[in-house]
């Protein structure tokens, strides 16, 4: 979430590092593209992403490919290496994912002259659904079973666990390293995402955890001829299968029971569900917005995320989020009975 801290001696190399990241422009993006044994035709435009740089390129020829530089300090080259072996599993298994393209070396991973680590991805045409049906969730069911046989069968040793420690305790010692909530409320809001952890611990305790895709919302869901693609494994992690789950819904659990019916009827025909995990979508709603409070504040030094988020750090800002947070406590509690 935060990149690490310099260690003595290497503290100018990450900060430039950094600026360099902040100052990415097309025409050092085609020169890194170039430079990987790529040629050109000098069209390169910045798409949507903040976390990432992302850019589409058109090569000689004509074909496009999405070069996506990865932010410094966030994965190490093995946890990218896990994300695009993952992405050639399901490719080569036939499940729709848009995978890596390998550079005329065979690797799918390079870095610019400064050292920024980038891949190119192939242009994938779609369109993201506005609304989803339930034969929709069960498809997207069927999809994130057979993504989720292999991840399971091939494991991960590099990438971040999604659990209430990380996600809740993690990010708020973050949070208060940082100093960005106004006094008169660091201890309102500590206190409910301590509780919310505590909560959230037992109810993860024993339930299944394997690599998931960790971000599954409709941003990144794209509608093709042939059936439903996910992009974007850049959160890919540790987790609970219902993770990737409940970004998906309409609404709440308690309002969303016949889309989970039909995701679980379409997931259960690859993998089984366990549908008592179910109790666990609010505690991941929660750390959600925990991890996300974290995640703005982690990168306040990039000039995109000021300008991204003007009202962040005001005493209005936190004001909303410990109302959130006590309103996901409260469902949490209730979530512990059993709904169906």
């Amino acid at each position: 979430m935060c990149n690490r801290k310099p260690t003595a001696g290497v503290a100018i190399a990450a900060d430039d590092l950094a600026k360099s990241f902040f100052s990415l422009t097309p025409e050092s993006v085609l020169d890194a593209v170039e430079q990987s044994g790529h040629r050109t035709t000098g069209l390169c435009y910045a798409l949507n992403s903040l976390e990432n740089r992302v850019y589409e390129v058109e090569l000689d020829g004509g074909e496009r490919r999405v070069g996506k530089f990865y932010r410094p300090g966030r994965w190490s080259k093995k946890a990218i290496g896990e994300e695009h072996a993952l992405l050639a599993a399901l490719a080569a298994d036939e499940i729709p994912a848009v995978a890596p393209i390998p550079f005329p070396d065979g690797e799918t991973l390079h870095a610019t002259g400064d050292g920024i680590l980038f891949t190119l991805f192939p242009r994938c045409a779609g369109r993201n659904p506005d609304e989803l049906g339930d034969e929709d969730y069960r498809a997207i069911g069927r999809y994130l079973a057979r993504v989720h046989n292999i991840a399971a069968k091939r494991g991960s040793e590099h990438r971040s666990h999604i659990l209430p420690s990380t996600y809740g305790t993690e990010a708020l010692g973050l949070i208060l390293e940082r100093g960005v909530i106004p006094s008169t409320l660091e201890q309102s809001y500590t206190s409910v995402v301590q509780q919310i952890v505590t909560i959230g611990e037992q109810l993860f305790a024993g339930v299944e955890k394997i690599p998931i895709h960790g971000d599954c919302h409709k941003g990144n869901l794209l509608r093709r001829p042939e059936g439903f693609f996910i992009l974007d494994f850049d959160d890919m992690g540790i987790g609970v299968p219902v993770q990737d789950l409940w970004l998906l819904l309409p609404g709440r659990r308690d309002t969303s029971k016949e889309e989970i019916d039909a995701f679980i009827e379409g997931y259960e025909i690859f993998r089984s569900f366990d549908s008592s995990s179910l109790r666990l979508i609010e505690v991941l709603r929660a750390l959600r917005y925990v991890r996300y409070a974290a995640w703005i504040t982690c990168r306040w030094d990039d000039p995109s995320f000021p300008r991204a988020f003007p009202h962040f750090g005001s005493e209005q800002y936190w004001h909303g989020q410990i109302m959130d947070l006590h309103e996901q406590l409260e469902l949490i509690q209730k979530s512990q009975t059993p709904v169906w």
